[in-house]
């Protein structure tokens, strides 16, 4: 390890620090969309909500465009987190699952 420039070792520390950082919010996240899950659960509310996620994407769209992220990246990244959502949703609801 000790022949890897020092430069690169301080940069993947970032990435390491940041990894850990994306997955403690991913899992705040999760915790979040399981709470909602359960009160759609409870009110009868379906557990997908197209209207809402087609604003999130535009929105998620925007900050990564602000951000100098490619904003395809963002809504594909965005999407996989929605289809587990909905999924845990449906699990919730004791509804079967969408492939």
């Amino acid at each position: 390890m000790s022949d890897i420039p020092p430069d690169l070792a301080r940069l993947r520390s970032s990435i390491d620090n940041i990894d850990a950082a994306l997955v403690h919010l991913l899992a705040e996240r999760f915790k979040c969309t399981q709470a909602v899950g359960e009160l759609k659960a409870a009110e009868g509310l379906p557990p997908a909500d197209p209207e809402r996620e087609e604003r999130q994407v535009a929105r998620l769209r925007a900050l990564a465009h602000d951000s100098g992220l490619d904003p395809r990246f963002a809504e594909a990244f965005l999407g996989f987190i929605i289809a587990e959502v909905i999924h845990h949703h449906e699990r919730i609801a004791g509804r079967p699952e969408q492939p």
